[in-house]
C-alpha cells in the first residue's frame, strides 16, 4: 500500500513551535499517516510521540537531527539510540543499530548542510532532495547527488510550525503499517518524493515564529 510520510518535523522539544501531538494531529488532518519528529539532536519529541501512534493513528518512526562535525545529518531508528558527533563515527553507529541515515537539506548550506561533502560519503540511506524551507537551486543540487549516487531521494517539510506540516512529503510503498516497514521501504527505494513549499501565510508565520524566538532568547 502506498502511505504519505513527512519526515523532518520539529516540535518544541527543540526549536519547533509545535507540541507533538499538535503535530500529529495536522498531519492526521492532511492524510499525513507517517511522520519523523526530527528535533536537532534528541530523540525525546520522537519518542514521547510514539507513545500516541495508537491514539492518533498516525505512526511515528523515532528520529532525529544531528548536528555533526559536518553539518546537518537525519537519522531513523526503532528506538532512541546514543549518536555521536562526528559524522563518519555517526554513520558507522547508525547502522549498527540497523538505523538509517540521510543528510538533511545539503546544499543548503546557510543551514549547515554538508554540501559536495555529500558524495564523500557512500553509505547514505537515503539523500533529502527536496526540503521545503530551501531553496530551488539547493534543492535540484541535492537531486543530482541522489542521481549521480544512485540513492532513494525523500521529500520532506522541514516543519517548524503546524501549517508546514505535510507541504512536503513522501509516497512509501510498504506492505503494512509498522516502523521496520517504512525503514525497509527507504532502504529498497520503494519512494516518491512529492515536492511543495508552505503557502504564503505559512511562510509569514514562520517568520514570525523566527522573531519569536530571536526575542526570547
Amino acid at each position: 500500500m502506498l502511505i504519505r510520510a513527512d519526515l523532518h518535523i520539529h516540535s518544541t522539544y527543540s526549536d519547533g513551535k509545535a507540541s507533538p501531538l499538535e503535530i500529529l494531529s495536522t498531519a492526521r488532518e492532511k492524510g499525513i499517516l507517517v511522520v519523523s519528529i526530527t528535533d536537532h539532536d534528541t530523540f525525546a519529541g520522537s519518542m514521547y510521540a510514539k507513545r500516541y501512534t495508537a491514539s492518533t493513528g498516525v505512526l511515528v518512526v523515532p528520529g532525529v537531527e544531528v548536528r555533526t562535525d559536518q553539518g546537518d545529518i537525519l537519522v531513523y531508528c526503532s528506538g532512541e539510540i546514543d549518536l555521536p558527533r562526528r559524522l563518519d563515527s555517526l554513520i558507522e553507529k547508525a547502522h549498527r543499530e540497523n538505523c538509517l541515515v540521510a543528510p538533511a537539506h545539503p546544499f543548503d548550506l546557510l543551514r549547515l548542510g554538508i554540501g559536495d561533502l555529500v558524495y564523500e560519503y557512500k553509505d547514505w540511506d537515503a539523500i533529502e532532495v527536496w526540503n521545503s524551507s530551501a531553496t530551488k537551486k539547493a534543492n535540484y543540487k541535492a537531486m543530482e547527488a541522489a542521481r549521480i549516487l544512485n540513492k532513494p531521494g525523500l521529500s520532506n517539510s522541514d516543519a517548524h510550525i503546524v501549517d508546514e506540516v505535510g507541504v512536503a512529503f513522501n509516497l512509501l510503498d510498504v506492505s503494512e503499517l509498522s516502523v521496520e516497514s517504512i525503514l525497509e521501504a527507504i532502504r529498497k527505494g520503494r519512494t516518491r518524493p512529492v515536492y511543495g513549499k508552505a503557502p504564503f501565510r505559512a511562510r509569514i508565520n514562520r517568520m514570525l515564529w523566527s522573531i519569536e524566538k530571536t526575542i526570547r532568547k
